[in-house]
């Protein structure tokens, strides 16, 4: 799996409204219909207004390339430039398994 943490940082509130839009716009919802979309979901940083995270999880390399490869890229990134929004990307791959810290979660 892999999965992307992406930070959009805007002001007065547009990283918010970007969010917004594309939830209630439905681009969130077609995008998680995509083959091998696993996650894909904003949160709100308690101590930042002006940043919303998307934490966005794929199956495998072919599922984010072909996702990259949609036309939903393009909703993406104009709705990106409608709100004048800049980026910080965290990419992290996960092998199956949490490599014995089993013992520290509650499930």
């Amino acid at each position: 799996m892999i999965t992307i943490n992406i930070y959009y940082k805007g002001t007065n509130g547009s990283a918010r409204r970007f969010a917004y839009e594309m939830e209630q716009g439905g681009t969130v919802a077609a995008i998680r219909a995509e083959q091998g979309n696993i996650r894909y979901e904003y949160f709100f940083p308690k101590n930042d207004p002006e940043t919303v995270l998307l934490i966005d999880a794929w199956e495998d390399q072919a599922a984010l390339d072909r996702h990259h490869a949609s036309p939903m890229m393009k909703t993406i990134t104009d709705m990106r430039e409608k709100y004048d929004l800049h980026m910080t990307v965290e990419r992290y791959v996960s092998y199956g398994d949490v490599l014995g810290d089993e013992k520290y979660i509650r499930n």
